[in-house]
């Protein structure tokens, strides 16, 4: 199984992000092929301008079309997802998530920022067509020190993260194979 994470942050090192790389051990560790893009892979011109051939945007669509799933993480700012993120979410095809499972994942300063994930995210990665969006981890930032370094997480998140992982295993495996569902 090959899953895409995607980095939205146009900080980096982020919270968010140090959110996928935890996500990104867990699947490894079960033998899932993991793909890490960060929204600093892309041109800012690319992205500002709508460059749909930018040799970036083409390699993500590429590695896109070969991945059984997604997991997303983005910051939260003014109650919506990182505006970086959303500019490149615009420029990939209308079905680019179609057939795959999508994990959303977002960091921010308060508790109240918390519906960001499923008012503000959730339907865009549903205008892509996902095949299926699992819920969400939202993390305040407080639960999440030495992101620049070795990230660690309070332990409720930290229980709330390995949920999800295990969740998004589950689902990767019964889209990898629809035979396993009718047993």
């Amino acid at each position: 199984m090959r899953v895409i994470t995607l980095a939205g942050s146009p900080r980096f090192p982020s919270r968010s992000t140090s959110l996928l790389t935890l996500c990104q051990r867990a699947l490894e560790a079960r033998g899932v092929e993991v793909i890490p893009w960060n929204i600093q892979n892309f041109e800012p011109d690319d992205l500002i301008n709508a460059r749909f051939d930018a040799p970036a945007l083409l390699a993500l669509r590429q590695d896109l079309l070969a991945a059984d799933g997604v997991i997303v993480a983005t910051p939260v700012y003014k109650a919506s997802f990182s505006g970086a993120l959303k500019t490149l979410l615009d420029l990939l095809p209308e079905r680019a998530l179609e057939h795959k499972v999508v994990l959303p994942l977002a960091s921010g300063g308060s508790v109240a920022h918390m519906l960001a994930v499923d008012y503000a995210l959730k339907p865009v990665l549903n205008a892509l067509k996902a095949q299926e969006i699992l819920h969400g981890v939202f993390a305040e930032d407080h639960q999440i020190t030495h992101y620049d370094r070795q990230p660690e997480l309070q332990a409720a998140l930290a229980h709330r993260l390995d949920e999800a992982v295990e969740a998004f295993w589950l689902a990767l495996s019964r889209h990898h194979n629809p035979l396993a569902q009718a047993v």
